[in-house]
């Protein structure tokens, strides 16, 4: 590896066989309006490119540090699986058992003989909270509560959705009901602290203050369709205050809100990719056995989604290489999950590559955008 001095945006290392990455990263400054962001890969367990630049704070003029933390989006929902594939492997949760087993609650209104498996794979057709109150998006028990009440749009297993706002809620409410302890918690004891990874939700003072605020961007297509109530993205997050500031208010980034705001390192989350990559162990630490691996990418449908209307394939609780709009490369079988605004992690065992990115400013359109997607076509060249 050696230091890069591609440009006066652009700081870190990158081993010269991926020079192309880092040329690619320094041209989205100079040419696709990136304003802060980080990429890194890693290649056979090792880190090849750790790269960083631009400004965190645009309106103070804070460079982007080595150490700077954004929020990623739902990035945070493969995280978020991850956990409960711990927990299958482990026994403790079954993937053909009701989630009412585990949670009573959830069996109402119809949904008593829906699957861990359906939850997992974006088939439970539990897509909205409609009975949540307004602004309640950051209280844990309301939203429990009300997708407890939430009747399915059809019957499970019918049709493959996003499941873009419920998803953090049910997988972490699983997790804390077989395990004892919340999300944050257990991804901290589990895989963030013994991998080494500064990543997780509900931010101290210490990382808050390293926090690169989210810069919206009008031409988002997710961040429109958040704002009118006519769309199912709009109906799923009825309950979220309005506007693109929301990302950066206290209560945002102090709360738990595994869908969506999970704040960490493109290096960390790479990081984590890395270890899946490898058969599921990096640096003596262990994430998930290899069959567990295999089980979380395996095809669960290959359609057009009944939340976004998008085209997308999709395992158990992670997102399988969809070219146009969640690029993984050349692998039909590489996984991870994208994040609104153009943030991606991901990881590709058959190359034995893992790739993370992450931006502050949102990108435009309705995938990752064409910062990341140069990144990833650049890796792969």
């Amino acid at each position: 590896m050696k230091d890069l001095a591609l440009s006066a945006d652009v700081r870190g290392v990158c081993d010269p066989a991926f020079a192309r990455v880092a040329k690619a990263f320094a041209d989205n400054f100079a040419q696709r309006e990136e304003v802060g962001a980080a990429v890194c890969v890693y290649a056979d367990g090792r880190k090849v490119v750790d790269l960083w630049g631009g400004l965190a704070d645009p309106q103070t003029g804070r460079p982007w540090e080595r150490d700077t933390l954004v929020c990623m989006m739902s990035v945070g929902k493969g995280m978020a699986a991850l956990c409960v594939h711990r927990l299958i492997e482990r026994g403790a949760l079954e993937l053909s058992a009701p989630v009412a087993r585990y949670w009573p609650g959830f069996g109402q209104a119809g949904k008593d003989q829906i699957t861990v498996a359906q939850v997992l794979g974006g088939k439970s057709g539990v897509l909205f909270a409609d009975s949540a109150p307004p602004n309640s998006v950051m209280d844990w028990e309301s939203m429990v509560a009300a997708i407890e009440r939430q009747p399915p749009e059809w019957p499970a297993g019918s049709r493959g959705a996003y499941q873009s706002m419920t998803m953090g809620f049910m997988l972490g409410e699983l997790v804390r009901r077989v395990d004892g302890r919340l999300l944050n918690t257990f991804f901290q004891e589990e895989i963030a602290g013994p991998l080494g990874v500064d990543y997780g939700w509900g931010l101290n003072d210490e990382q808050d203050a390293r926090v690169a605020p989210i810069i919206g961007n009008a031409a988002h297509h997710t961040v429109q369709a958040f704002a009118d109530p006519s769309t199912n993205l709009g109906r799923a997050w009825h309950m979220r205050p309005v506007g693109p500031q929301f990302y950066n208010t206290d209560a945002f980034k102090r709360g738990v809100l595994p869908s969506s705001n999970g704040h960490g390192t493109a290096r960390s989350v790479a990081r984590v990719y890395a270890a899946l990559a490898q058969g599921g162990a990096l640096d003596g630490v262990t994430l998930l056995s290899p069959g567990e691996i295999e089980r979380a990418r395996t095809l669960q449908w290959d359609e057009v989604c009944a939340m976004t209307d998008r085209p997308y394939r999709y395992g158990l609780g992670f997102f399988l290489n969809t070219p146009d709009l969640v690029p993984m490369g050349d692998n039909p079988r590489a996984f991870g999950h994208p994040g609104a605004g153009g943030a991606l992690g991901f990881a590709d065992p058959e190359r034995g590559l893992a790739f993370a990115y992450s931006p502050n400013f949102m990108c435009a359109g309705s995938g990752s955008g064409e910062r990341c997607t140069a990144l990833v076509a650049a890796l792969y060249s």
